[in-house]
């Protein structure tokens, strides 16, 4: 009785250590590119002009956010916890490319929400312009942890192209988050 405990436990224990893919990395980028498409939505969905937008909009733009930095947060552990490491030059490849095929999304989207900033403090509740600028630097921080672990993990001859990435998005967020300064 007491060897089928333990065995039980060690079984329980070894599959929660199981290790993390190339393809489980490549399902987390598919569930942020889902939650990244629903957040650029949302803001393309809320009008530029002052006045026009409702604060029921604005929350489903937050709700956005929230979720696609947990969608980050996830994809910034699993890869931190992928085998083998560094990955692959054709794994990093394919890991690269998923990310370069999402910049014009994100850049969309953060030139989408400086272009509302005068709608949202229009918004009759206050305070609008200092969420969405604590949105941005939690979103921010998120995605440079999940980048520097992806160029962590990168093979030596792609960690120049893995931190170019890295750099302009990291400037696409500073000129959002400047816009809410």
């Amino acid at each position: 009785m007491r060897f089928s405990s333990v065995f039980v436990l060690a079984s329980l224990v070894a599959s929660s250590f199981a290790c993390v893919t190339v393809a489980d990395i490549q399902t987390d980028i598919a569930d942020i590119s889902t939650k990244l498409t629903a957040l650029d939505d949302s803001i393309t969905a809320f009008p530029i002009t002052a006045g026009s937008g409702s604060f029921t909009q604005f929350l489903i733009i937050h709700n956005n956010i929230v979720a696609l930095g947990s969608s980050i947060d996830k994809g910034a552990t699993d890869t931190g916890a992928v085998t083998p490491n560094p990955v692959s030059d054709a794994d990093g490849r394919s890991i690269i490319d998923s990310i370069e095929a999402l910049e014009p999304t994100i850049n969309h989207a953060l030139v989408g929400i400086v272009d509302r900033k005068a709608a949202f403090t229009a918004l009759p509740l206050g305070g609008i312009p200092a969420v969405v600028r604590q949105d941005l630097l939690n979103l921010s921080a998120s995605t440079g942890n999940l980048e520097a672990v992806l160029i962590g993990v990168a093979p030596a001859g792609l960690v120049g192209e893995a931190t170019d990435l890295k750099n302009r998005i990291d400037a696409a967020f500073a000129t959002a988050i400047a816009a809410y300064a």
